[in-house]
């Protein structure tokens, strides 16, 4: 008995102290909120994709020692954060630190290559105070800082003298480049390294560095694919076509012809067609690669490339028809223009 009644008054005396050392922790009424500070120069440089940029901010004070993680975001200018970002974070630090590459790689998701645009960056804090409280955390954020900040594209070979600014690149970095690119049979062209300053021209089918004019042979949209490390290029017509007793000519060539746009990834063509079907195919003919229909568990979300394919059903009206096949599936959509 007189052990138990030891043991207890052991516990007694540990609550009490524990009562004694408790110490509150009481959040300010206005927490001051992060500021970021300084920005890097933004004039992004492939030569430079190694080199590492510094954010650097203050944390957030809410007057107590917090746990915090800070968050790096970026937006259009004047865009609020509604369609924001997020670069990078870090714990318990309001300095960020990010690769010229990395960063470049993350704007590119948003913003385009090699032109500068404006945007808005922002340090956001989040508190963490649950201490088993339940509480949910803290957002303080930054006002935010305006800069004007210059993407660096793909790798790229650009078209001299083509007519339009155009060009091919590389997706892997690995020196093979392909693009579809728009070219007149009056206007020989050349390719273009800007990163090294190289020309390169054709000899048949190998490049040739400050060699002649790569040759068009007829007017349209080609596949045009380079690859440096062995000096070699191919140049294949790559003209899709909406054909159809929907379309303007029916069922006979020449088809009503769609252009490339390079930033969406799609085929595209504002065409009047009337009830009726369609299909797609290239250069005019059925043996070229391209016969897109749908079929029995195929739709326009899902098209089937096979010479079995059915014929689309549409109905009568003016529409942007936008076709995607560098994707999978592969797809179509029918916009009715007012």
């Amino acid at each position: 008995m007189k052990k138990l009644i030891f043991y207890i008054t052991i516990l007694g005396l540990l609550l009490n102290a524990c009562k004694k050392d408790e110490t509150k922790v009481v959040i300010m009424s206005n927490p001051t909120p992060p500021t970021l500070v300084t920005l890097p120069d933004l004039t992004l440089q492939r030569a430079h994709g190694l080199d590492t940029l510094l954010f650097v901010g203050t944390p957030v004070d809410p007057g107590f020692q917090a746990s915090a993680t800070y968050f790096l975001e970026a937006c259009a200018t004047g865009n609020n954060f509604k369609d924001s970002l997020l670069v990078l974070s870090s714990i318990q630090d309001a300095k960020l630190k990010i690769t010229v590459s990395a960063l470049n790689g993350i704007l590119l998701q948003k913003f385009p290559a090699d032109v500068a645009s404006a945007l808005d960056f922002r340090i956001r804090s989040v508190l963490s105070v649950d201490a088993g409280t339940g509480a949910k955390p803290m957002n303080y954020s930054s006002d935010p800082v305006s800069a004007n900040v210059t993407i660096f594209g793909l790798p790229r070979l650009d078209l001299i003298n083509s007519g339009i600014t155009q060009k091919i690149e590389s997706v892997l970095g690995d020196g093979k480049y392909i693009g579809y690119v728009k070219l007149d049979a009056t206007k020989p062209f050349t390719l273009k390294d800007p990163d090294a300053n190289i020309i390169y021209g054709s000899n048949g089918t190998a490049l040739v560095v400050n060699g002649p004019a790569f040759p068009v042979a007829a007017n349209g949209w080609y596949q045009l694919k380079a690859d440096i490390n062995v000096l070699t290029y191919t140049s294949k017509a790559y003209n899709i076509g909406l054909i159809g007793d929907a379309t303007p000519n029916g069922w006979n060539a020449p088809d009503s012809k769609m252009a490339y746009d390079a930033k969406t990834g799609s085929w595209f063509i504002s065409i009047t067609l009337v009830n009726g079907t369609c299909k797609f195919r290239m250069n005019d003919a059925w043996d070229q690669g391209i016969n897109l229909g749908i079929g029995t568990g195929y739709s326009i979300d899902n098209l089937w490339n096979n010479s079995s394919s059915s014929n689309i059903p549409v109905t009568a009206g003016n529409y942007t028809v936008r076709l995607y096949i560098d994707n999978t599936p592969l797809r179509v959509t029918f916009t009715l223009n007012k």
